[in-house]
């Protein structure tokens, strides 16, 4: 895998999930306690071997910047190839909407890397994948662009690319639809191709009035190229909205899902953090929950998933709620069907309930 750099793409469509990122990318949201989304494509790469990794910078870097740093914790601070950041073009180059301009002015880096090829994916996704399965794949069907997808075990709102291939996998149709139903082949934005390739495909689709890698370059182009699929059976989350985000973290709660995706052989890095471990006071009682290091719990946690130092109080009841990092949830208060963003406090007694399907999001920082 080390003739293959990876490129993660931060240009996410925000719109459904605006609660939770209006100060932060999408990649950059915390996810199971200790984690961000951008942690699961960047552990499957290095993982999988890839040694070479650009990250296409979003507009709003802080949180991205802040959490990768030089790339240590996942073994990528280097002397040669590691980890480099892509920013977006300047404030001249931003008329042109879409996320092709990005991979346009940074051709440069492309072309100068020594990798034969290209692996391009989204940063949103939960999963745990194999990189080095795909690149075999794409050499034995010698394909000029690779897929993955998964099959989706559920309806899906928001923008999908459904596909449908032959039994050897090659593509007969792609498209990008608002909606997807289980049993749907739903691509995991994931491509793997040759740099001369994907270079040839960002220059011509730029220069000739393109804006969208994926509709521009791929499928409006899909009858240049011969674009087979390989099959990613293993768990997938698509974290492209409020409802999304909110059921892909309970689905931790399920054993299988989490042993898949942190207790097989390729483990799952983040930003290392050193804290104390969790206390359990004599009043509380814990159910089925995911609780990170440094919480101090007094009250009762149930089909619950709570961040690094988050304190909950005497009398509190939490039930199929996420609280992230340092927030304070004080006595009496009851919380069921809530997301907590970052250091929120909930004062004695408060009563907030959301709906089953559609929580109730509390923003950064909001004392109640």
């Amino acid at each position: 895998m080390k003739t293959v750099m990876g490129i993660i793409n931060l240009q996410e469509d925000n719109k459904l999930i605006r609660e939770l990122t209006d100060r932060r990318a999408v990649e950059s949201l915390p996810f199971a306690g200790r984690y961000r989304l951008i942690d699961f494509t960047l552990s499957s790469m290095v993982n999988s071997g890839i040694q070479h990794v650009g990250v296409m910078l979003p507009d709003k870097p802080r949180s991205v910047l802040d959490h990768l740093r030089s790339g240590k914790d996942w073994d990528l601070a280097r002397r040669q190839d590691g980890l480099f950041y892509l920013p977006a073009p300047t404030e001249e180059a931003t008329i042109r909407k879409g996320d092709l301009k990005n991979f346009y002015h940074n051709l440069d880096f492309f072309e100068h890397s020594s990798q034969k090829y290209v692996l391009i994916s989204s940063g949103s996704f939960v999963y745990n994948v194999d990189f080095s399965q795909l690149l075999r794949f794409h050499q034995n069907t010698n394909a000029d662009i690779t897929m993955v997808y998964h099959t989706s075990t559920q309806e899906s709102a928001g923008l999908n690319v459904v596909i449908e291939t032959a039994e050897n996998g090659l593509v007969e149709d792609i498209s990008e639809k608002p909606a997807v139903y289980d049993g749907s082949k739903t691509s995991m934005n994931v491509y793997l191709m040759e740099k001369r390739i994907f270079t040839e495909m960002i220059r011509y689709t730029y220069e000739h009035g393109g804006q969208d890698l994926l509709m521009d370059g791929i499928i409006r182009r899909a009858n240049e190229y011969t674009i087979y699929a390989a099959e990613h059976d293993g768990y997938v989350a698509h974290v492209d909205s409020t409802a999304a985000y909110y059921q892909a973290s309970m689905d931790l709660l399920i054993p299988e899902n989490w042993e898949e995706l942190f207790m097989g052989q390729n483990p799952i890095y983040t930003k290392v953090l050193d804290g104390v471990p969790v206390q359990y006071k004599a009043t509380a009682k814990v159910k089925n929950s995911l609780i990170a290091n440094g919480c101090v719990v007094r009250g009762e946690v149930e089909n619950s998933i709570i961040f690094r130092g988050v304190t909950i109080g005497e009398g509190v009841q939490i039930k199929n709620s996420i609280i992230m990092q340092k927030s304070d949830i004080q006595d009496g208060s009851l919380l069921e069907n809530v997301i907590c963003d970052k250091n929120v406090v909930i004062t004695k007694d408060k009563w907030l309930k959301g709906a089953q399907n559609y929580p109730l999001i509390v923003t950064k920082n909001t004392v109640i």
